[in-house]
């Protein structure tokens, strides 16, 4: 009897998919390649065109560069920071009504709608806060001063206009709402389960168990998605031209017509009527927004990145 064997054939080319696989991670790798060379583009057309600016006399630069841009960047921190400190609760509180609270009909809803917000151009914004809250914000502003006048943020006298850094603050919330609520819902739904669990085993409210086990882990999210918040709400530049009333002052007080600019709306205010120098000088305060709003990305990816270090359960 004849037995015939039969041998394997000899496996020729390459695993299935290998190629896919070779071309994505050389598209991932080019794509991540292609944003820090458009990164340092910009860097390095901002640094030149603000050569010039950097290195002019004191006296053909608006009294000196550092006393012109210092000005508008306590402007655009001041707006940009009293908005992050009304957005953020805003935002935690929302964002944890959509993940543990609301059912699941509702939440969906609510995340499509707070979503969209960040759907709406900022010049729309701007005319909401030039023509609507400006004017219903001057009771208020009226108020704040009577009552709480002896705190510097307040200390008047209120505009009539209401076109102030605190309607500005406002506006500027209201736009960086959604950021940090998105963030801070995938952060939320994102708490291990085991000890959701866990804690309301163990007799724990709907509450507590929130702040003791969904909070904790999502606070390096939350303040990830506030610094992200931040990046945008330094940056914005329609909404508060259209809104603010400009004197180029340095001062605290937020309802009182005397208002600081900030660099990017003054770059919009003055950029067309502007030429020679002047047009460096601007480009130099873009460049100094630049520096600050990479530094707050930076920070915020910082802080993301630690949350790798959670060993939690999942």
């Amino acid at each position: 009897m004849t037995t015939t064997e039969t041998k394997p054939e000899p496996v020729s080319g390459k695993p299935p998919g290998q190629l896919g696989d070779r071309i994505f991670a050389g598209s991932a790798k080019g794509a991540g390649i292609l944003i820090l060379v458009v990164l340092a583009g910009v860097a390095a057309f901002l640094v030149s065109e603000a050569a010039p600016a950097l290195v002019a006399p004191a006296e053909e630069v608006h009294g000196g560069l550092a006393a012109y841009i210092a000005p508008l960047i306590f402007g655009t921190v001041l707006g940009a920071v009293i908005a992050l400190l009304i957005a953020t609760p805003l935002a935690v509180g929302v964002a944890l009504f959509i993940s543990h609270y609301a059912p699941r009909r509702l939440a969906q809803g609510l995340s499509y709608v707070v979503d969209l917000l960040a759907a709406v151009p900022s010049i729309v914004y701007g005319f909401w806060g030039a023509f609507t809250l400006a004017p219903a914000s001057v009771a208020l502003s009226v108020w704040l001063n009577d009552y709480l006048g002896w705190i510097p943020l307040f200390a008047g006298p209120p505009s009539v206009t209401g076109r102030t850094m605190l309607v500005v603050s406002v506006v500027l919330a209201v736009m960086i709402l959604p950021i940090i609520t998105a963030v801070a819902r995938e952060v939320f739904l994102q708490a291990p389960k085991l000890h959701e669990e866990a804690a309301l085993a163990l007799g724990a409210t709907r509450w507590e168990m929130i702040r003791l086990a969904v909070l904790p882990f999502g606070r390096s999210g939350v303040i990830s998605g506030a610094m992200l918040g931040l990046g945008r709400a330094l940056g914005e530049t329609m909404a508060v031209a259209t809104i603010l009333s400009v004197s180029g002052a340095v001062t605290l007080n937020l309802i009182s017509s005397e208002n600081p600019s900030t660099i990017a709306a003054n770059i919009a205010l003055q950029f067309p009527e502007a030429s020679g120098l002047d047009v460096n000088v601007l480009i130099a305060s873009g460049l100094v927004l630049f520096v600050i709003t990479l530094l707050v990305n930076m920070l915020a990816r910082y802080i993301v990145e630690r949350r790798r270090d959670f060993s939690g359960a999942n």
